[in-house]
């Protein structure tokens, strides 16, 4: 059976998940984790693609880019998936597959959700427990929207950049974004629009983006699935 095509659009962003098989180890140590830095710049030149915020954590990454064109996207994650996982394999003397199928991407719509997701990336050592504050975890770009550093791979969304008219003053705007934390409402509707794939935004981006592909935006409640009325009205 062929692969669902995935949701994306040119220039609208991508909140992007991929994770270890079986929820295994994909880093075993820093070294590991720069050298997937290393190939996920690589892979984001070759592909035409902005990195807007990302998370490595030990078994599995999040991404937040933009791409200009589906072929680019599914062409530079392959070959930043394989080029991994031929490193990991090699230096740790395993075999077999490393990554838990095709990556997963969700399409968000810029401003608020935008920043919804972002926060959502960057507090997942919080959550994991790994580090006390998002700033502790050196594998992210928390570092460049508190305005701690400049992170080569990362180009702040304009939405980030409407926080403030400098690098302090959006710095400080986005820690009090941080340290409000999310909501158990919203945590559950990034973590099931994620998994689903679907569209996370207002309903009027959801129709957009169902109008444009022809395809369901809005996560599918459980139970039996109905069918979904294209575009035209037909069943």
């Amino acid at each position: 059976m062929p692969r669902t095509p995935r949701l994306m659009l040119p220039g609208v962003p991508l909140h992007i998940t991929q994770r270890g098989v079986n929820k295994g180890i994909i880093f075993l140590n820093d070294e590991d984790r720069h050298h997937f830095r290393c190939l996920l710049r690589e892979a984001l030149q070759s592909g035409n693609i902005t990195l807007h915020a990302f998370v490595l954590m030990d078994n599995h990454v999040h991404l937040l880019v933009t791409a200009r064109s589906t072929l680019g996207l599914s062409c530079a994650m392959r070959r930043l998936g394989q080029c991994y996982v031929q490193y990991f394999n090699l230096r740790h003397r395993r075999c077999g597959p490393l990554w838990q199928g095709r990556f997963k991407s969700c399409l968000v719509q810029s401003e608020e959700y935008l920043l919804k997701a972002m926060r959502y990336i960057e507090l997942n050592p919080v959550r994991a427990a790994m580090v006390q504050r998002a700033e502790n975890h050196r594998w992210s770009s928390v570092h460049t929207h508190l305005a701690l550093g400049q992170d080569p791979l990362v180009s702040p969304h304009p939405a980030y950049l409407a926080l403030g008219s400098d690098p302090a003053e959006r710095g400080l705007a986005y820690r009090a974004w941080l340290e409000a934390g999310i909501p158990a409402e919203e945590l559950a509707q990034l973590r099931s629009y994620a998994q689903q794939e679907r569209a996370l935004g207002d309903e009027r981006f959801q129709r957009m983006v169902e109008i444009t592909l022809g395809r369901r935006g809005k996560v599918q409640a459980r139970g039996r699935p109905r069918r979904m009325t294209d575009p035209a009205g037909s069943a």
